[in-house]
């Protein structure tokens, strides 16, 4: 199973618990604070997801390893192909 399929196969879970908690398909009796909390749950997860996909891509960039010794080796590579395109006559 892809990761795109468990996700989907997660939120259709979650989203067909949602819908049968709210429009009472289960037969159960919910007091009012729990359905004032149970409404905005799919907005409230929204957020939350955001907020942890901006932070891990915020860890990620601060925590981003510069790879000095393939930066060197790729400005060598670059200089072996100027001086060959140079020595077949190519004008930079």
């Amino acid at each position: 199973m892809t990761k795109l399929a468990q996700w989907l196969w997660g939120l259709a879970l979650l989203g067909s618990t949602w819908a049968a908690l709210t429009t009472g398909a289960l037969g159960l009796e919910l007091p009012s604070s729990c359905r004032e909390v149970l409404w905005p749950l799919p907005a409230y997860l929204l957020v939350s997801a955001g907020c942890y996909a901006l932070g891990t891509v915020g860890y990620r960039v601060a925590t981003f390893h510069d790879c000095e010794d393939a930066a060197r080796e790729l400005q060598s590579q670059i200089q072996e192909a100027r001086a060959d395109l140079a020595r077949r006559g190519m004008r930079f």
